[in-house]
């Protein structure tokens, strides 16, 4: 590449720009997009490394796409497609990087021997857009994915935050709670026998927490999903619910979006109902499928129009921070407690039975801690 163009790149050149230099043959060529995460192998003071792509490729310019947090760096590039990938240099002088992720994998890095600080690495450039690269920036793990449900649990950790979470204090304890809830809505959901009615109709139900990494998506103020889709993802009808916690943890408003109704909001005692949008009843929403109602106790009634009514209920302490009780027809059922350990990919889960200890189990959930992905 020649020199001007490698100090372009470096200092991350607009693509418009890089654009008027290149050939003609070469922007006629199909634009694609790619992310990576420089992970370093301690956290430090945010900071950011040399990166030189080859020709024809160039930084994605903008501040939620070049981002800098205490274990990491990331940046988009595009350029011609290439599936095979291209070859990327970096130098980040004073720091040592564990691994380079893209997607949800971890890229093979070729260290230079005379450079602790200069590596390289094979990136594939092959998305549609950059919104497709999100897997790179979150780390998720799916503990089940099947019909009638899209489950993920949300990692994060205080030294890789971004975007808005940098000027807010860290959410320690809605970060810890969100996963004991998500544990309790997804064992609500297979056992109420609403998954399988979902799945019996080709919908699914999303089960989710919120992220503090990702400026493609601000998940921000703190909040989780028990989101219904009519059809199988989020591009059919949909009742996507936004529970809203506090600093105790506590589910306190509901922001439920749907698919042409926009925003209905819901707060403690009101209820939410979700519907299928078969046929006309309800204006047009169809059948009823749950009704969710924010509780006193800041946890969440969950109702299948048959009953029984379950509950995700506050712990012995009287909040949703060390664990959750689950409630079933009104009566303790299950009380659910979870660990995420992060720095080493370890999620454990602990549910006693209430009323039948044989219903108590432990789970281990191992993952890699760079990408969520489930070992």
């Amino acid at each position: 590449m020649s020199t001007l163009s490698r100090r372009a790149l470096v200092a991350g050149a607009s693509a418009a720009g890089l654009a008027l230099a290149l050939p003609h043959a070469a922007r006629a060529e199909e634009v694609a997009y790619a992310a990576f995460r420089i992970v370093r192998a301690r956290p430090g003071e945010p900071g950011q490394p040399e990166i030189t792509l080859p020709e024809g490729y160039a930084f994605v310019a903008g501040e939620k796409y070049n981002v800098a947090s205490r274990a990491e760096y990331y940046t988009f590039v595009k350029g011609p497609k290439n599936s095979g990938g291209v070859e990327v240099s970096v130098r980040w002088p004073g720091v040592l990087v564990k691994a380079v992720v893209h997607m949800d994998t971890r890229l093979g890095v070729r260290r230079d021997p005379s450079d602790p600080y200069r590596f390289t690495f094979t990136l594939p450039v092959d998305r549609a857009s950059n919104d497709a690269n999100q897997p790179t920036l979150q780390i998720w793990s799916h503990p089940d994915i099947s019909a009638g449900m899209y489950y993920k649990i949300d990692h994060n950790d205080p030294d890789r935050v971004a975007g808005p979470w940098r000027d807010v204090p860290w959410p320690a304890n809605e970060a810890r709670s969100q996963i004991h809830q998500l544990v309790a809505a997804h064992t609500i959901l297979v056992a109420s026998g609403l998954k399988a009615a979902a799945a019996a109709k080709g919908h699914r139900w999303f089960v989710a927490g919120f992220e503090t990494n990702n400026t493609l998506h601000a998940d921000n103020p703190p909040h989780w999903h028990i989101s219904y889709n009519s059809g199988k993802d989020f591009n059919s009808p949909t009742h996507n619910t936004h529970f809203w916690l506090d600093s105790d943890a506590r589910n306190f408003y509901n922001g439920m979006d749907v698919t042409g109704l926009g925003r209905l909001k819901h707060y403690v005692g009101d209820p939410a109902r979700i519907h299928d949008f078969i046929g006309d009843a309800h204006d047009g929403r169809g059948g009823l499928v749950a009704t969710m109602t924010i509780r006193q106790d800041g946890g969440l009634d969950i109702a299948p129009p048959d009953g029984p009514v379950y509950a995700i209920a506050a712990g012995r302490d009287g909040t949703l921070i060390e664990e959750v009780t689950v409630l079933r027809d009104g009566e303790p059922w299950l009380r659910v407690a979870t660990d995420d350990h992060y720095p080493i990919g370890v999620t454990t889960v602990r549910v006693l039975g209430l009323q039948d200890r044989s219903e108590s189990y432990a789970k281990v959930l191992r993952y890699d801690p760079l990408t969520g992905v489930l070992v």
